[in-house]
Order: C-alpha cells, then structure tokens, then sequence
C-alpha cells in the first residue's frame, strides 16, 4: 500500500503552471478553455473527472482553484492524475533523472519487453533501454516521484510511435527508406534518453498547489467514493456504425509498463502486437452503453452533470439529451462545430457538451 505524504496546502496557488503537451487519441486538450467558458459561471467547489484520460480537465480545474478528484479505470492513466493532479509540490531533480537513466550493478533488470515485444514497436537496444528505466523506476519510494517517471516514460514512447498508438506491430513505418506523407522520422529516431529528460521537465511544470486536497483514482466510474458538486463526463466513443474506441487496446502497452511484474502473464499471446487480454467493457458495447450512461447519470443524480461527446455516435445526441432529462431538471447544449481526432473517419463530426443541472 503507498504512503499519501502530507503537505500543508497554500493559499496561492502558482498560475504559472503549465499543462504537458499531449498525444493522447480523443484528448480535450486543445477544447478545455472552450468546455471551461461554458461551465465557469456555474456553482461548483468539488469536482470529479470521471473519465479523466490525459487530465487536461482535471488540470484546468484545478488551477480555477476546485477541489479535483481525477478518475481513470486505466493504470497508467491513473499515474497522470497522480502525477499532476494529486500532485502539489513533488518534483524528480537531475540527480534523479541521472540515476533512472544508468545501469546500476546490484540491480537486476529483468528482460520482459525484450522477451515479448520484438520487433513489433521498438528496436531491441530500444527494448533494452525501456526493460532498465522501468526497473529503476519502481525502486522510486516517493509515490509522487514514481508516478511522474512513469508519465515521462509512458509520454516518450508514445512519442516515438507511429500514430502514437499501439494498435499495430508497425516497427517496420519507422524503420524504412522511404517518402512519408505522416509523421516525423526525426522524432521517432531521437534517443529515448532525450525524450524522457524533456518529459521529465514538462511534468515538473506541471506540479502546482492550488490549496486545495485533490486526488487521483482507478475505478470504475461509478464506483468512486463520495459526493460532488460537479461530474465531467468523457466516455469512450461508439460511432454511430457501431465501432467503438478501445484505449485499452490503444494503449496497452503502456499500461503493461505500469503492472511490469505481471505484466507477462497478461499479454494475448493470440494478437501480433501482443495486446493485453481484452477486459470487455460497457463503454465500448452499442447493446450495453445505454444502460451504461443510465447508470452514470443515477450514480451522480446529485451533481451538476457536464458531459463531452460527439453528435454522431451512439447513443445519438436526442437520446443522450432524453436520458439526462430523466435525473436533470434543466439540459443545455453547446456545439462545438466540427473537430477530428487522430485515426478519425467522420471528418465532419461535431464535438458537443451537455449541461445538466
């Protein structure tokens, strides 16, 4: 069980704090001050970000001064909410990012990247280097400290990844000699080393007290504990053909990084790009999302309910709008216009958000 560290909160909060550039599929990133204009006006001190995902958010609220409870059914995800969102005051210094860099004689490195993911994602010197971080990494004792080395690692492999996904044993995009009408060969061959010291930097940016208590959780949506004024809701997508969007699969890697010791045991032996065992999940199952936001909106029945989502999927945006009514007197919706995400088909989908109070 990890030790919570006790810090006396401040009563000025440093607005200089910046959020880390992101790369994450379906990031609101570049929405938030937009989704922040629109609920700015509403009563609200205690806040939850049920589906917190990068934690951009999460961050914006916190820097309003709200008291922020992240949330992301995802380990490593989990890991950003801790790392800039619990967060107030801990930073990994350059002795710190040195020793995570080195090889340390007394310490054994086990080989399970090498072993399992050859050839699929990155070079084995590539492997190598990711098998002896995240072993120097779990030795970290400070849970702030752990959580911020795990966000850098997890930011520059994403970073050297075609599409910044995992969805694929794709190695060979990044290897060959030839033409590109997509990414950045440069990026994807800058040293692992580079890119982990510039991650590094941008998350201790990011850490700040805002006087406030705030924390970050795994669970389930509608298992996190307590009450709330307000509830942000962005939950996975279904298009309206029914294709669902699987951050699991996406990213899987990544979250094996974060469960290193078992992670063996939980890789899909049957995938080419040795994904985790599938956990099914009712966000992501057009006969089940229905009962999904029912439950959603009834666990939270009490909060002003803010939801991000998009005009063309399922459910649609009336029967979205319909199941909102049945817990919140008042439905309002703001339309974004058009906005495409990374590997998107529907480049003329609109971005919405429901407010229900």
């Amino acid at each position: 069980m990890r030790k919570t560290a006790v810090y006396e909160q401040t009563l000025f909060p440093d607005i200089t704090a910046e959020f880390p550039s992101t790369r994450y599929q379906g990031s609101k990133a570049k929405l938030v001050e937009r989704i922040w204009e629109h609920i700015a006006h509403l009563d609200f001190s205690t806040c939850l970000d049920a589906f917190g995902g990068t934690g951009s958010i999460s961050f914006r609220l916190k820097k309003a001064g709200k008291q922020v409870t992240y949330n992301d059914v995802l380990r490593f995800n989990y890991y950003i909410g801790l790392a800039l969102i619990e967060n107030a005051h801990v930073r990994l210094n350059h002795t710190e990012v040195d020793w995570l860099l080195q090889r340390h004689p007394k310490t054994v490195y086990p080989c399970v990247v090498q072993d399992h993911f050859h050839d699929i994602y990155f070079t084995d010197e590539e492997n190598a280097w990711i098998d002896q971080t995240v072993t120097n990494i779990r030795q970290l004792a400070d849970p702030y400290k752990l959580a911020l080395a795990l966000f850098s690692l997890c930011q520059a492999c994403m970073v050297k990844r075609p599409y910044n996904l995992f969805h694929r044993k794709n190695l060979y995009l990044r290897l060959s000699e030839v033409e590109r009408s997509f990414g950045n060969k440069t990026t994807w061959d800058k040293p692992f080393d580079e890119w982990f010291r510039l991650f590094v930097q941008e998350a201790n940016h990011a850490v700040f007290d805002n006087g406030r208590i705030n924390r970050a959780l795994n669970l389930d949506a509608c298992e996190v504990p307590g009450e709330y004024d307000l509830v942000y809701v962005d939950t996975p997508y279904i298009s309206k053909h029914g294709a669902a969007v699987d951050y699991l699969d996406f990213y899987h890697f990544l979250e094996g990084l974060t469960i290193y010791e078992t992670w063996d045991a939980c890789i899909d032996r049957s995938s080419k790009h040795r994904r985790l065992k599938p956990r099914p999940s009712e966000w992501s199952d057009r006969r089940r999302i229905y009962d999904a936001f029912e439950r959603l909106f009834r666990r939270y029945r009490d909060s002003i309910l803010v939801i991000s989502y998009r005009g063309d999927g399922i459910p649609s945006e009336p029967e979205l709008v319909s199941l909102l009514k049945r817990y919140k007197r008042t439905v309002h919706v703001e339309h974004f216009g058009q906005y495409k995400y990374v590997l998107s088909t529907n480049p003329e989908a609109n971005e919405i958000l429901l407010i229900g109070t």
